[in-house]
């Protein structure tokens, strides 16, 4: 049984391997904000800090965090050496840099092998988004107060839709 959390304590981790990662994670930072979820960010790399990263990983659970989000270029291996040290769900997200625009990172995080999982999102800010948005889903599973706002959440952005189909449907009849 996982120790009981503080209603503050981070329950997200959030990595990057680079600070100039900041402005897609901090897409991330705001799904996790708009549900309260609290988090940590980091800025560390998987091949310069490698110590670090084996430390932070493996002190993850124990410290209260329940997913960890990690972003990363290039070869992409944030995500992956972090999964290799816990068992917390680990999401990756591949930064849109480089000469392949982010399709190196999206290969690298995919492509785990067998036994070593990790979710592995959108290149750039969308997939940010998402990982942040998956993050509170999986923390769902245990707090019905996160289910009702995800419940809410989708909700308004049908309803979202639906107006602006409402919209376009009166604006092509006139």
């Amino acid at each position: 049984m996982p120790p009981k959390v503080k209603a503050r304590e981070p329950l997200v981790g959030i990595l990057m391997g680079s600070d100039s990662d900041l402005p897609t994670m901090q897409e991330a930072a705001e799904a996790l904000d708009a549900f309260g979820v609290p988090y940590e960010m980091h800025v560390a790399s998987a091949h310069r800090t490698p110590e670090w990263v084996q430390r932070y990983a493996r002190d993850a659970e124990r410290r209260g965090l329940r997913v960890l989000v990690a972003g990363a270029g290039g070869a992409a291996h944030l995500a992956g050496v972090l999964a290799a040290h816990v068992t917390l769900p680990v999401i990756g997200i591949p930064m849109e840099n480089g000469s392949l625009n982010g399709l190196d990172a999206l290969l690298s995080t995919v492509q785990m092998p067998g036994g070593i999982p990790v979710a592995t999102v959108a290149i750039g800010r969308a997939g940010a988004r998402n990982a942040g948005l998956l993050a509170v889903q999986i923390l769902s599973l245990s707090s019905p107060g996160l289910q009702r706002k995800l419940r809410a959440h989708r909700a308004r952005m049908a309803a979202d839709v639906l107006a602006r189909d409402r919209r376009l449907q009166a604006a092509r009849s006139r």
